[in-house]
């Protein structure tokens, strides 16, 4: 009995030994095959968007990096475009850019003397733009006037007078006389009253001129030349009245004298300037209206009264 109750143990023992090992290896191949879903469910997913899009456990396992597979499959196509667009485009773009930086061929500059110059300066008195006499002779004086005349016309402001400058010039002007060419009757010509100076007390500025002309209903008492602010601190245009005169006034802000002056826009008077007297056109004010005959200034400031009007235009 002891011995076959022995051998039936001993089965026994054998027999769940044996389920053990068949339940373990069922687990591990259960292990095994979950495992190759898992790993081949992604690869599959970045080949086809579609299917990764509609599983619901296929996207939270490793998407990422696999879906690193389309842009490697797809890198023909961007590299194709920068061979093409850029090659074609850049001519197109440089070509016209090139000709409208190519700077207008210059007639006259300075140290250059001649007739021709002599012309040009005739021409630009007869506009406002040159204070002198002709001389032949392209200085400073002329280079300064011509670079004003280019500057208020929206064009490259070089000094030197090259083909667009002389056109504009020629169509503004007439052909100089004789006399103008030698200086003896250079002189501004009196400016095209502005409609709104045409009524009551009015002083008549023209910024094209550059001349201030003194006129009482309608009739032009006295003109004088004039000169205004630069770029930076320009004079201001409109219509303005006198609200104080200064007969001996000194700026407080650039502390230089002022004499004979009419505000009429905050800070901006007309006044006599003898840094004007001195240099002419080569410099320019702060934004006042600067008149270089002290005589001129003064016979206007005694003439214009507070509350007179003072129209300037371009």
């Amino acid at each position: 009995m002891r011995r076959t109750t022995g051998v039936r143990t001993v089965a026994a023992r054998r027999r769940i030994s044996g389920g053990i090992r068949r339940r373990a290896v069922r687990a591990t191949l259960t292990a095994v095959a979950v495992l190759a879903v898992a790993t081949g469910c992604a690869p599959r997913a970045g080949d086809a968007p579609p299917a990764r899009a509609g599983s619901g456990a296929a996207a939270p396992v490793v998407p990422s990096a696999p879906a690193a597979a389309p842009p490697f499959s797809k890198a023909p196509a961007p590299s194709r475009q920068p061979s093409v667009a850029p090659t074609s485009k850049k001519p197109e773009r440089s070509e016209p850019s090139a000709a409208r930086a190519e700077p207008a061929p210059v007639l006259m500059s300075r140290g250059d003397q001649g007739p021709r110059v002599r012309e040009l300066q005739a021409r630009l008195a007869g506009i406002g733009w040159f204070g002198e006499a002709p001389t032949g002779t392209y200085g400073p004086v002329t280079a300064a006037a011509v670079e004003g005349f280019q500057r208020r016309r929206g064009l490259p402001a070089t000094g030197a007078a090259d083909t667009v400058t002389w056109r504009r010039l020629l169509g503004m002007t007439s052909e100089p006389t004789p006399d103008e060419l030698r200086g003896r009757a250079a002189q501004k010509p009196a400016a095209a009253l502005d409609p709104r100076c045409g009524t009551g007390r009015a002083i008549c500025v023209s910024k094209t001129t550059r001349t201030l002309s003194w006129v009482v209903d309608g009739r032009v008492r006295s003109t004088m030349d004039v000169r205004f602010g630069s770029q930076y601190t320009p004079t201001r245009e409109g219509v303005f009245r006198v609200f104080l005169k200064s007969r001996d006034h000194v700026s407080t802000l650039y502390d230089t004298p002022m004499p004979y002056a009419l505000f009429f826009s905050g800070g901006q008077a007309v006044h006599y300037s003898a840094d004007f007297a001195a240099q002419g056109y080569r410099g320019a004010s702060h934004g006042c209206v600067n008149v270089r005959d002290r005589a001129a200034a003064a016979a206007l400031f005694d003439e214009v009264r507070t509350g007179d009007k003072v129209v300037v235009h371009g």
